[in-house]
């Protein structure tokens, strides 16, 4: 069995997309396909990933087959628009929109914080906001030793 993992980011050719692409790459990310979903006025065109151009796809109902990891960051509203499809599919969605954030059901990771929870999912995992995550992980440490009880930003 690989320990290669078949990607497929949803919202590409966004900002965050473009730079979900590069991280994989820089950190030398084990995948072995990697499929890049946008909308269809995207599709057609190719964005490069270790060399290799890849082409945007316009996502649809079979778009993630095949596939064992979704990042998603197309917004909130793409985000509850596919996450049946891609559960149902096999995979497992990490979304970084606001669509789950507040589901009690869908546990929301911050890795530094508590990676643990990551295994308790049901195919979808949220994470908070990108400056939320920043402060959660200057204050988590300072929340070991004692612990806080309200933060006022």
């Amino acid at each position: 069995m690989s320990n290669k993992i078949r990607v497929a980011i949803l919202g590409a050719t966004g900002a965050v997309g473009t730079e979900i692409i590069d991280i994989l790459a820089s950190r030398k990310f084990p995948v072995s396909d990697l499929k890049l979903l946008a909308s269809p006025r995207s599709a057609g065109k190719s964005l490069d990933f270790q060399g290799e151009k890849i082409k945007i796809e316009a996502v649809n109902d079979s778009s993630f087959q095949d596939v064992d990891l979704v990042l998603a960051s197309a917004g909130g509203s793409t985000s509850k628009k596919w996450v049946k499809n891609i559960v149902e599919s096999g995979a497992v969605m990490v979304d970084n929109s606001s669509a789950f954030r507040m589901n009690p059901q869908v546990p929301l990771i911050v890795p530094e914080i508590n990676p643990e929870a990551a295994a308790n999912h049901p195919g979808v995992i949220a994470n908070p906001n990108c400056t939320t995550i920043l402060m959660g992980v200057a204050i988590y440490p300072l929340h070991q030793v004692q612990p806080i009880k309200r933060v006022v930003v």
